[in-house]
């Protein structure tokens, strides 16, 4: 339901009216010292009580992490949930009459809030019927299926709450319209029911299958899930989408499973109902189902507020079809994925078994270690990529190679992109650490031959002319920085006619050496009064006699062919090396201006919150300008 904006006067009159004592009591047990009220905080872990309830003030406060706030926050905090979402309960709990900032809003919210609380109340006594009939002799099939074929205790069928739904066709419809007098539209929206299409009337939509109830987050029943006890097709028959149940905007076993979510930091996503009730029998808390459909952004950030994280670990079948349907149930969620903003994991079980089938051979502990290593998506996908291929034929080394670009190219952010371009690389060198260099070469020219030419990683004995080759290759953006600032450092080192225009530039844009060994060299150089004809001489022998930092640049010292050639170009190369360095400032400015002004209250701290924003944005400019005189200068000095 869209929830209208609320009157002030309506959520004034809820925070007035609600008793923090009476709310946080339903959550918190509450013992009475002094004035105030004591309890274990509900938000951290504690032995001994720091959390206290104020009447007087109206309050909360805990002493042990800082949470504190009204009533209208508590359920918030607590329960993940929306400010309208939460007022609106309250008002209901506290007979606040709802008026919305749109007059006109009104009668429409009473209308959608009235039928939601009639969909509420005929789904729940729809649940009841269906656990009543379960224990009578008609549901005698479907109890001792969940007994002998799924291997439930008596205490899990009862905390999922599962039923049996009768084979006749109005079994349903006659117990809640005919004894119970509910209406049968409200039934037939909340998807209980279905109008028959001649001689009128109504047929039950579950007939002789085993329900199991769909709830929210706050435990309400908002659907059910049918699993058929015959040949019947389908075998799992889900409630029509009504007012209270979105397929795309619920997962199952969420009630249940946000406690477990929250406290171990990470959520395991299996496809059946069945999976996510046997992972709860087993002790794994955490697990929760996709009712069948690749998860959505709603179902994602409904999980995401539970796990600070940010990790989902998805378990399917380890056969075909597990793969298909993780890769089907990633759905939406791979583009948050490749951005780095949500960290999720692929557990294939083995032998193609699903999570209820292993747990019936495997202890809880087998399926816990299972679930520790679980890979990264990323690197289950390159490990499916791989999977069946002889990489020393020339047509599978192609075409998972083309496979790996494509992948490589959906990776939003850099530091990652550069850690698997590597990890790609060493796969495709098949164990030979030289074609390392080379293979990540070709794997940057193919994602983005552009940039390829600037700032790809590259081995030491290439870009310097000598030195032992680099067995791990750098990242992109290390690697240009080196490229560049080991460019300056040789010119200075071998063209005495630039070093004061080197130094002038430098201090003139307040730039250092941001890498260590680089740093380390000039402080050398800078250290040495000898002239300056002998400079390199003087810092060799520094070299030789112990400084172990020198050793990583003493290959600046010397000039091959190429490099005499390449120093000629002094001017451009200066030019291209001092914005490469000053680009990386820049860079540091502009992320730390960013970060103040995303922490900033505009309203409590207006002038600060501008000067933010025109700081990061000036810096953000600046960055643009001069990374257009960086690729310029790079691309010509490659």
């Amino acid at each position: 339901m869209q929830i209208p904006r609320l009157h002030p006067d309506t959520i004034e009159e809820v925070k007035l009216r609600s008793d923090i004592v009476d709310v946080v009591s339903e959550y918190v047990v509450l013992r009475k010292r002094g004035k105030d009220f004591v309890g274990l905080c509900p938000f951290h872990d504690e032995k001994s009580p720091s959390f206290t309830v104020s009447q007087t003030k109206q309050m909360y406060y805990c002493f042990g992490c800082q949470a504190g706030g009204n009533a209208i926050k508590f359920v918030m905090e607590l329960g993940k949930r929306s400010f309208a979402d939460v007022v609106l309960d309250l008002a209901r709990r506290y007979q606040v009459p709802v008026q919305t900032l749109e007059p006109e809003q009104r009668q429409e919210l009473q209308r959608q809030l009235s039928l939601r609380e009639q969909l509420y109340e005929v789904l729940a006594m729809s649940a009841q019927f269906y656990q009543h009939a379960l224990r009578q002799s008609q549901g005698q099939k479907a109890i001792q299926y969940l007994q002998s074929n799924r291997k439930l205790k008596e205490e899990t069928i009862q905390q999922f709450g599962l039923g049996y739904a009768p084979a006749g066709w109005e079994t349903l419809h006659r117990y809640l319209v005919e004894d119970k007098h509910y209406p049968a539209q409200i039934l037939e929206k909340a998807g209980l029911i279905k109008p028959r299409k001649e001689g009128g009337g109504y047929y039950d939509v579950f007939r002789d299958r085993l329900m199991i109830p769909i709830r929210d987050v706050q435990g309400r029943v908002i659907a059910f899930g049918g699993r058929t006890l015959t040949d019947e097709q389908p075998k799992y028959l889900n409630s029509p989408e009504t007012e209270l149940f979105s397929k795309g905007k619920t997962l199952f076993a969420l009630d249940q499973a946000k406690g477990g979510i929250s406290q171990l930091d990470q959520a395991v996503v299996v496809e059946g109902y069945f999976d996510a009730i046997a992972l709860h029998a087993a002790g794994i808390n955490n697990a929760i189902a996709s009712l069948g459909t690749a998860l959505s952004l709603e179902q994602v950030r409904l999980i995401l507020r539970y796990t600070e994280s940010k990790q989902l670990v998805l378990n399917f079948d380890a056969d075909k079809a597990g793969t298909n349907a993780a890769e089907r149930a990633i759905g939406e969620i791979a583009e948050l994925a490749y951005k780095g903003e949500v960290q999720l994991k692929i557990l294939n079980l083995p032998d193609g078994k699903d999570a209820d089938e292993y747990l019936y051979s495997h202890t809880s502990e087998d399926y816990g270690e299972l679930l520790k290593n679980a890979p990264l998506w990323l690197d289950w996908q390159i490990q499916e990529i791989i999977k069946d291929r002889d990489l020393r034929q020339a047509t599978d080394f192609q075409q998972v190679t083309q496979q790996l670009v494509k992948l490589l190219k959906n990776i939003a952010n850099s530091d990652t992109r550069n850690y698997y371009v590597s990890y790609c690389a060493e796969i495709l060198s098949l164990g030979d650490t030289r074609l390392i260099p080379l293979r990540v070469e070709n794997l940057l020219t193919q994602i983005a031959p552009v940039a390829a030419t600037y700032s790809k990683p590259v081995s030491a004995k290439k870009a310097w002319g000598g030195g032992k080759v680099s067995d791990s290759p750098l990242s992109t953006e290390r690697s240009l920085l080196e490229h560049a600032e080991a460019l300056l450092l040789r010119i200075y080192l071998h063209c005495p006619e630039q070093r004061q225009a080197i130094i002038a530039e430098l201090e003139e844009r307040d730039l250092q050496f941001s890498l260590s060994h680089h740093r380390f060299l000039w402080q050398q150089i800078l250290e040495t009064t000898v002239e300056q004809l002998n400079l390199i001489s003087s810092l060799q022998n520094r070299y030789l006699e112990s400084s172990e930092e020198l050793g990583l640049v003493s290959h600046l010292f010397h000039l091959n062919e190429k490099w005499k050639k390449e120093i000629l170009r002094t001017p451009q190369v200066v030019q291209a090396a001092i914005a490469c360095m000053d680009l990386v400032m820049l860079e540091k400015r502009y992320r730390h201006f960013l970060e103040l002004w995303q922490q900033t209250d505009p309203e409590a701290e207006p002038e600060r919150y501008q000067f933010y924003y025109q700081a990061f944005y000036a810096e953000k400019i600046k960055l643009q300008k001069i990374d257009r005189q960086r690729l310029f200068s790079i691309t010509e000095l490659l």
